[in-house]
């Protein structure tokens, strides 16, 4: 059994029975509720042969999830995710915490610093081990949670080191310029570091504002769907999930809006239902899109990639036209503000043709994925829909 506390105060209880799940609230008061798709409005919540799915963001996928699978069968003959779930929650640090049958472990440090001077194989693996059960993240590509100290501050703060195998060559720095093109456009994003040798991409978690944590679901738990199905929906759908729950909706819908229109420009075709989330407060009286996370060029890998969900229920790269109907369609804006905001958008795209082309000078080890990137934004500029990219781009790749 796993036990649910805000603040100290036992709210819930998370129990398995063979293939089901049930999720048991104490008592009846909505400021308790676990989660903005769990409102501490009924007893029980049950789940029959699938794993809730909010508490199924903080499970590992591919790289973290096959170390657990070693991990975890070697030591008790099986592995499941209530396993995992109940070995890691002592240690997740969030908006509620919890208690299991596992100890809460007490984690040292390091100086934010070393890791970024240090960023070698070998570095990755001894935080790897260090922070191994703290671990609670998604997403397939090598990462690992770590506390770090930051020399300015002397403040420990809690960052998510990404890295990237064989199949994925300058990933870092690939979502760094991507991120920060975001930026540009005026959408918040969280604190990012590269690493010295560009081997880490280094992401504040930004659920920890000041002395307040924050709230955090996924637009896939706040739809009722499974990790199995982060692919399965449209950004329509994602633009009424936010309506539906965010209290500033205009603000973030504004702020979906031109995070949609940043992916369709810099060819992310990963923008799925776990990429969007909403932030909340603890008596859920502010709810509101959170910073753009996980934005990737990822033509750069896999040239003829599409977008992730559906529009107008296609997969293909819309243009100018298509996007800024869909932002006064459902985003609440006027042509006027979708016009203006496409506009900013590809201003930042031009801004960071030009800061790659400036990095690639000087790091020549980025040449072909900085090429692979620039090439795909120059389609985007076209202002064309077109299904993926053209065969005769890719024979220089």
């Amino acid at each position: 059994m796993v036990k649910i506390y805000l603040k100290d105060t036992e709210i819930a209880k998370f129990i398995q029975d063979k293939h089901n799940y049930l999720i048991e609230y104490q008592n009846i008061e909505i400021q308790n509720s676990i989660a903005l798709s769990l409102p501490n409005t009924k007893k029980f919540y049950t789940y029959e042969y699938r794993f809730p799915p909010f508490f199924e963001t903080f499970l590992p996928e591919g790289y973290l999830y096959e170390i657990f699978k070693n991990l975890l069968t070697k030591e008790y003959g099986y592995i499941d995710d209530y396993l995992i779930f109940s070995r890691l929650a002592p240690n997740i640090q969030s908006r509620i915490t919890f208690k299991s049958d596992f100890s809460k472990l007490d984690f040292d440090f390091l100086n934010i610093e070393n890791i970024v001077e240090n960023d070698s194989a070998d570095t990755f693996k001894k935080l790897l081990e260090i922070f191994l059960n703290k671990n609670a993240i998604s997403g397939v590509q090598p990462k690992t949670v770590a506390l770090l100290k930051e020399k300015e501050t002397l403040r420990i703060k809690e960052y998510i080191i990404k890295t990237w195998g064989e199949e994925y060559p300058c990933l870092a720095e690939n979502e760094y310029f991507c991120l920060k093109a975001c930026e540009m456009a005026g959408i918040e994003i969280p604190h990012i570091k590269l690493s010295k040798n560009k081997k880490f991409l280094i992401v504040e978690n930004f659920i920890f504002q000041g002395d307040q944590t924050l709230g955090f679901e996924e637009i896939l738990s706040l739809q009722d769907k499974n990790r199995n199905r982060k692919y399965n929906g449209s950004y329509e759908q994602v633009a009424k999930s936010i309506y539906r729950f965010a209290t500033h909706k205009k603000d973030s819908l504004r702020a979906y809006y031109k995070i949609v229109v940043m992916n369709y420009l810099l060819k992310n075709g990963d923008a799925h239902l776990k990429n969007f989330g909403l932030l909340f407060n603890d008596d859920f009286s502010r709810i509101w899109l959170s910073p753009a996370y996980d934005v990737v060029n990822t033509t750069s890998y896999i040239y003829q990639d599409k977008p992730a969900l559906m529009m107008q229920g296609k997969k293909v790269w819309f243009g100018k036209e298509a996007l800024v109907a869909f932002g006064m369609k459902h985003c609440l804006l006027t042509q006027k503000e979708a016009d203006r905001f496409y506009s900013e958008c590809e201003n930042a795209l031009k801004q960071t043709i030009t800061e790659i082309e400036s990095y690639m000078a000087k790091n020549r080890h980025f040449e072909t994925i900085g090429r692979r990137m620039i090439e795909s934004f120059m389609i985007s500029l076209k202002n064309q829909t077109i299904k993926e990219l053209p065969l005769e781009l890719t024979r220089t790749w």
